[in-house]
């Protein structure tokens, strides 16, 4: 029986929950979504777009490097696949939790941390949140 998943930490919520292709060609493969985890989500962002080398970003995560390593390479692996056959990749799922405290926006469903001491939504500027 394998160990169980360790809890992955991740520090933002997707911006976005997937993205799908367009052009003449969109529907000539089947419709399957490339699922993509939330944790690869988190070490995509943390290494190719914050720029960070697999040991600090395997911090920031609280995995091994190796364990970073091997979740880094199956979210390129799959967007790859998205990419080459034309499939809709889906960004949820996966064992995580947040690093500091996560609210949601009633009004316009966004989800976000506060920075600040104030409980005010940073896109719509709603008090209307919740933990």
């Amino acid at each position: 029986m394998p160990r169980p998943k360790k809890i992955r930490t991740i520090t933002t919520t997707p911006s976005v929950s997937g993205f799908k292709p367009y052009g003449r060609n969109r529907h000539a493969r089947n419709n399957e979504a490339v699922f993509l985890f939330c944790e690869e989500y988190e070490a995509l962002r943390l290494s190719d777009y914050e720029k960070y080398n697999q040991t600090q970003a395997s911090i920031l995560m609280r995995v091994s490097r190796p364990t970073f390593t091997r979740i880094y390479l199956s979210a390129r692996e799959k967007i790859a696949k998205a990419f080459v056959e034309g499939k809709q990749i889906i960004i949820e799922g996966g064992k995580v939790e947040f690093d500091n405290d996560w609210y949601f926006c009633e009004d316009c469903n966004s989800s976000f941390s506060i920075l600040e001491n104030e409980r005010i939504c940073p896109l719509c500027k709603s008090t209307n949140i919740m933990n």
